[in-house]
């Protein structure tokens, strides 16, 4: 029986390197740049490109789905393993203490945009197959990484990808939390629009986030009125919060800018929302309906509140915990209105169909529109089933841990599978910085992974374990 822990330990010093160089890749989802040859911008496509090159090198099969995601296969059979990894990470940010895109290495852990969400993981499932294959273990189904470019935008990589490849029998992604996460909540976006606008509004712009799944660390607002006021007035309120504010005087308006902190929305108390905080100071100094409305709007509903008492949308349950709102871009134009996009993570057993119509009700009465503008249904595998048994055992041989089942609020591409389940790979008790400012993944553990990764590789798809 091999031990796929001191094989993992052989080949650090080659999965670091490679792993450097694919967060070197920055691979940022660009609308502006989005065409046929590259549907989500040039990075994001290099990446996939970088990681089928590796596949074929290793003598394994490679596919491109029309730019948007790909696989590298080895092994034969008719049924097949699939492992989900994705290779595109969320904006930056400001505030590192090391270049986002570089890798660095420091005390054990390798900083870096998308280290442990996901291209930490993904690397780590891929040196696990190379090492499968390489110790010549004969595999009775066809095991193939599936890597895809858009899953912190939408999934539109694997949705095409399925639309033209098939579905595995049974399959994992290293994208979330070990042991293993049978369930995971829905996700829904709603879009809330404030429509009370006037000629003469005193905010004359606002905006805060650019994506529903992250916290906004930054938001900014330009208004009109009583400057040396409200200059006073932001002062108090920075030095009340504990936080980083700038102020900046242009003509008759002042420009205020308010730095919060990033979380993952699956969790908005982790982060500090620029947004909201800089609502709830607004909601003392604009008079004007339109402005009163939106900031109001904001402030009662998100602050020091992630949870959706303000809209009947609360609910929780023993299986998946809390559903949590994050209102990840706020935005008020005085010609268009106030739009706030929330990303919703609701509990497995929620009444989407029933609560919806609730939350809708309540705010019309409040002259705000409610509108889905997506909606992806809770997953979840029951525990009995032999896919979460297997894995159960592999995790309790490398780690000597029992492998208990888990919840999470994030969505993983495990969603997309008939059949899957999140594996790995944030382990027990470690810091969840995914979506964070300096970003890390833990060496140790890293290599930890790859060894769990070749272990369930040979449980699931060989008579070899």
């Amino acid at each position: 029986m091999i031990n796929w822990m001191e094989e993992a330990h052989k080949r650090q010093d080659e999965l670091l390197a490679e792993l450097q160089q694919l967060i070197q890749i920055p691979s940022v989802l660009d609308e502006t740049q989005s065409s046929t040859d590259h549907p989500f911008g040039p990075e994001p496509l290099k990446a996939l490109e970088w990681m089928l090159q590796k596949g074929q090198q290793a003598g394994m099969q490679v596919k491109n789905v029309d730019q948007m995601a790909g696989h590298i296969e080895m092994g034969e059979g008719e049924e097949l393993l699939g492992i989900l990894g994705h290779v595109d990470v969320v904006p930056a940010g400001k505030g590192w203490t090391y270049p986002p895109f570089e890798g660095h290495i420091e005390n054990d852990r390798l900083y870096g945009r998308g280290a442990i969400d996901d291209k930490g993981p993904t690397m780590a499932a891929w040196m696990a197959m190379k090492m499968v294959k390489e110790a010549g273990i004969p595999l009775n189904k066809r095991v193939r990484l599936i890597i895809g470019t858009d899953e912190e935008s939408g999934f539109r990589c694997v949705k095409r990808y399925f639309e033209k490849e098939e579905m595995p029998h049974i399959g994992f992604a290293p994208d979330a939390d070990f042991p293993i996460i049978n369930a995971e909540k829905g996700i829904s976006t709603l879009r809330f629009t404030t429509a009370k606008v006037e000629q003469e509004e005193q905010l004359q712009s606002f905006q805060a986030g650019t994506r529903t799944n992250m916290v906004p660390d930054l938001a900014t607002a330009v208004v009109y009125g009583e400057l040396d006021t409200i200059e006073q007035e932001f002062e108090q309120f920075t030095q009340q919060h504990q936080l980083q504010g700038s102020i900046e005087r242009k003509d008759q308006t002042i420009q205020l800018s308010l730095e919060g902190k990033s979380a993952h929305a699956m969790e908005p108390n982790d982060g500090i929302n620029a947004g909201v905080y800089l609502a709830e100071f607004l909601k003392d100094v604009v008079t004007t309906a339109g402005s009163k409305t939106f900031v109001e709007f904001v402030s009662t509903s998100f602050f020091k509140d992630s949870r959706g008492n303000a809209f009947g949308l609360n609910y929780n349950d023993e299986m998946s915990g809390d559903t949590t709102l994050n209102a990840g871009i706020i935005s008020f134009d005085p010609a268009k209105g106030g739009t706030v996009d929330v990303s919703l993570r609701y509990s497995v057993t929620y009444d989407f169909e029933k609560q919806l119509p609730q939350c809708q009700t309540i705010m019309s009465d409040k002259g705000i529109a409610v509108d889905v503008t997506s909606n992806s249904k809770p997953h979840y595998i029951e525990e009995s089933d032999e896919l979460i048994q297997s894995l159960s055992r592999v995790y309790e041989r490398q780690t000597g841990e029992k492998a208990t089942l888990l919840s999470i609020g994030g969505g993983t591409y495990a969603r997309v599978l008939k059949k899957g389940v999140a594996f790995g790979m944030l382990f027990p008790g470690e810091k969840d910085v995914a979506h964070q400012v300096d970003e890390f993944v833990d060496i140790p553990n890293l290599i930890k992974a790859v060894a769990i990764y070749a272990d369930a590789i040979c449980e699931l798809a060989s008579n070899q374990s």
